[in-house]
Formats: C-alpha cells, structure tokens, sequence
C-alpha cells in the first residue's frame, strides 16, 4: 500500500520541485504526524534524486522516509496529543520510537536492508549523539543520512503544538552551522542549494515585521539573501545585517 501511495506523489513532486520545498505551510498542528510522515519522504526523495541516485534508490528513500516514525503509533496518544513542551519522561518515550518503527517494517520486502536501517537510526547523528544510543560507534549509510536531515528540516519548519514553526532559511542555517558536525554536510548542502534555486521573487516577512522579495542569494551565504523591503524599496544584505533574519516565507 505504500509503495502505491509514495511513487506516484514522489514522480508528481519531482515534475513541480518548488512545492516539495513549500510542504512546511501545508502542515498544520492538528494534523501534524500525518503530514510529517508523508513530507520525510517527499522531501528525502528530492535530495536522492538531486543527489544523482537512481530512480529506485530515489523512491527507497521517500518509502523509507514515510514509514521512519511508523512506531509513533505504538507511544501513548498523550505523548502525541500534548500541548505543552515535552517532559525529560516524554522524550525518553519518544526516543523508543525508532526501534519500534524499525520491529513493525523489518521483514517488509519491498525495503532494501539499507533503508530499514535508516529506518532505526534516522535520529542518530554523524557526532555519536542521537538516539538510538547503541548506534554510535556505527557509521550511517547515505539513506540514513538524507533522512535525517528530512525529518529535523520539516519538523523544524512545521508548526507544531508547542511551538511556532521557523523559516525554512533560518532552520537552514541552524543545520547548517549550529548542528555542524551532526548532518552530512554533502546532503545539508544539497538541500540548501536547491531550496535558494527556488527562492529568487518570494516574498518573505523578515522577524522586524517587514515584507520583502528576495532578488539575490550568494551562494557563499545562502541562508541569508538580499532582500528588498516592499514598501520603501530599500535593500538589505541579510549576509551582513545580521540582527535579521527571515521570519516567514509569504
């Protein structure tokens, strides 16, 4: 059933790419889990495909991607459902999902070994910290990787019970520098480059109120574009005011 589900919307996502990158406004804090799950694997797809892998690898990792928080369905729904930031106790629970996912789709045999894999350890990080913690001392392969970054970059960007969502361009620059160390620099990269591809014309609301259009992105300081401001015209390097930053993608 989900091999019917994912290559059909992974082929329709990679004909319009620009939406792949837009998932994070169609997420809602209701509906979150649903649109998660669906968006790890559209989004960890994309980075295959601009990866240069193949057309099956590309549809192993929006699979993959989809089924990597299956195990949430085995955590109490309070967990779920909670309002109010996560407990040390509700992470410790949470954490167990992983293996959980991993146990309800190990003998599938429409997943390669690899991606069942990145199924247990899409929370570990290159750094030995993550979880589940026994994976520290094994390195992770490329679909482990992409997902990954797929799964902290939405759910970072998505809007979530406890908290508002943030600019995809400011979780960008989160990855890549206050995480560095933790992602795969090659996919951060690739996710990077192709998210300021699509940027050049949007309107975005920086965090002083203002709306502006984004006409340049330097591809030394991605994160941070030249931006002009809608009502005066003025222009703004974000590269170098670095009190700003972009709030919201309009």
């Amino acid at each position: 059933m989900i091999r019917l589900i994912m290559i059909p919307l992974m082929d329709k996502a990679l004909e319009e790419p620009e939406n792949i990158l837009m998932l994070h406004h169609y997420c809602n804090k209701e509906e979150y889990v649903f649109h998660h799950a669906i968006s790890i694997g559209l989004i960890g797809g994309y980075i295959a495909f601009k990866m240069k892998c193949n057309r099956a690898d590309v549809y192993q990792a929006a699979i993959g991607g989809c089924l990597a928080d299956c195990g949430m369905a085995k955590l109490p729904p309070r967990l779920l459902n909670k309002r109010e930031s996560l407990t040390a106790d509700d992470y410790k629970e949470i954490h167990a999902h992983p293996i959980f996912s991993y146990k309800m789709i190990k003998d599938s045999s429409i997943i390669k070994d690899s991606v069942r894999v990145a199924v247990l350890e899409h929370h570990g990080r290159l750094d030995g910290t993550g979880y589940p913690k026994r994976l520290k001392t094994k390195p992770m392969n490329l679909f482990s990787k992409i997902i990954a970054v797929a799964d902290v970059f939405h759910a970072m960007t998505s809007e979530r019970a406890y908290r508002k969502k943030q600019s995809p361009f400011k979780v960008l620059e989160m990855i890549f520098h206050d995480d560095f160390g933790k992602f795969d620099i090659a996919v951060v990269k690739t996710l990077l480059s192709s998210f300021a591809n699509f940027s050049i014309g949007s309107r975005v609301k920086l965090n002083n109120g203002f709306i502006a259009e984004i006409i340049f992105i330097d591809a030394g300081s991605q994160t941070r574009p030249v931006v002009k401001v809608m009502d005066s015209g003025q222009i703004i390097n974000l590269g170098i005011n670095r009190e700003l930053y972009i709030e919201e993608i309009l």
